[in-house]
């Protein structure tokens, strides 16, 4: 799918509303005697809310026998408690129009819902009871396995998911945040009642646990609802999640065979992590380089040669780590050809300073992305769920727009030859079986 930005008078006119809309919202943050944070956002002008029950664990806190199990786990608590069934769990819910959902990340595991304000208590009440009182019956489990091992067949047969997931097995070689985020088959057949609830003893204290709620909330009722409704003491756990050091001193390539028709390629490398000051700036260069139909690449590669459909740069951060890169898909003919192109335009910005109109689009464009996402209460509780898990404080919005507008012409090209030395990137290509390409001979 392409993706346009253009930006109108009328949309122009729609931000600064959102921005005077964002300046109503009132933050709030308690650290129960429990551990526990509730942190909310207060926002008169909505009739519904967004709750997220955020544990800081993600797959980097497993090891190479257990890799998957927070993400099994994720699917598992839709899968009973002790006083509801898998069923009564969704119609409790849904029965008042809500919804509930759940993600895992490398870092981070989400349990949330979504309704109108009136109908929040039963949110938080549901929430509650499957993180306190999960089941994890054997028959459950063993059915679900089978769930998540088709969602694995899924990633391994769409190259477009299944490279980003060996190219950070390679850049993270050796070290838990390589590990592909749903494990492994052999483990996810493993898996035993004992072990999942053994996890969660040892990872899922209170003092991981962050409850943030956006939209229509009232902070004094969060509280009682905590008290309420969280009963069973999961205590806190000491496990400390080690930083990763990178190593960029050696480029490598890896080529995968597939039963595919296209080509596909990631250059990448490791960069700064969200604490890191200069993520910022590597954010900005980012934008330069490939996101969106007006950065360099697609105009480049797409737009004047017509050679790939889809080509963007990324950053994928983490607390202490990103990758960052190119991805692109394009036909075995014209493989060399795209290298080619992105390896130009990549020694372009270590060698000529971006214009200021170039930089201030970049930033305009990351601006307004942030403030327009800023019309969900969805993205307003998972934005400030993250910056509490990444910063110990919410960000506010105008920090953020001032971090952004601080980046300067000199920082990008600093940036740019710390970051696109291609002797330092990691080459992952998936292809045919029967291409040859001359990029990974």
């Amino acid at each position: 799918m392409t993706t346009y930005t253009h930006f109108s008078i009328f949309d122009l006119i729609f931000l600064v509303e959102s921005k005077k809309k964002t300046d109503l919202s009132q933050y709030n943050k308690t650290v129960l005697p429990n551990g526990i944070k509730v942190i909310s956002e207060t926002i008169p002008y909505v009739k519904s809310f967004s709750l997220g029950f955020w544990f800081n664990v993600g797959s980097r806190d497993e090891n190479f026998q257990n890799n998957g199990i927070t993400h099994f786990i994720e699917h598992m608590l839709f899968k009973g408690t002790k006083k509801r069934s898998a069923k009564k769990i969704a119609v409790d819910i849904e029965s008042f129009g809500g919804y509930l959902n759940a993600f895992t990340s490398k870092e981070h595991t989400c349990y949330y819902g979504r309704g109108l304000e009136n109908h929040i208590e039963k949110t938080f009440d549901v929430l509650s009871d499957m993180i306190q009182q999960p089941a994890f019956k054997p028959g459950e489990m063993k059915k679900e396995s089978s769930v998540v091992i088709d969602e694995l067949y899924d990633i391994e047969d769409n190259p477009e998911e299944l490279i980003f997931d060996r190219f950070e097995e390679n850049i993270f070689s050796g070290n838990s945040i390589s590990m592909p985020i749903i494990g492994t088959e052999e483990n996810l057949r493993k898996f035993s009642q004992p072990d999942l609830f053994n996890f969660v003893k040892e990872m899922y204290g209170f003092n991981r646990l962050v409850i943030a709620a956006s939209g229509a909330v009232n902070h004094e009722k969060l509280l009682r609802f905590a008290d309420k409704y969280i009963k069973t003491d999961l205590g806190a756990s000491n496990i400390k999640r080690k930083n990763y050091l990178p190593n960029n001193s050696i480029a490598k390539l890896e080529v995968i065979d597939k039963e595919i028709q296209q080509v596909h390629a990631i250059i990448g490398r490791a960069t700064y992590g969200y604490k890191n000051e200069k993520r910022t700036i590597a954010n900005v260069l980012s934008q330069i380089l490939g996101e969106g139909s007006s950065s360099r690449l697609f105009q480049s590669v797409r737009e004047k040669n017509g050679i790939a459909y889809q080509i963007n740069s990324f950053l994928n951060s983490f607390y202490d780590i990103s990758t960052f890169g190119v991805y692109f898909s394009t036909n075995d003919k014209m493989m060399d050809k795209a290298l080619a192109i992105v390896l130009k335009e990549f020694r372009k910005l270590r060698e000529i300073k971006v214009s200021e109109r170039e930089l201030n689009k970049a930033r305009e464009s990351i601006k307004g992305s942030l403030l327009l996402s800023l019309e969900g209460t969805s993205n307003r509780m998972m934005r400030m769920a993250q910056s509490e898990l990444y910063f110990n404080k919410i960000k506010s919005i105008d920090d953020a727009i001032k971090d952004i507008d601080a980046v300067t012409r000199e920082n990008i090209l600093e940036a740019a030859n710390e970051l696109l030395d291609e002797k330092s990137f990691i080459k992952l290509i998936i292809k045919s079986k029967n291409t040859l390409l001359k990029s990974a001979a």
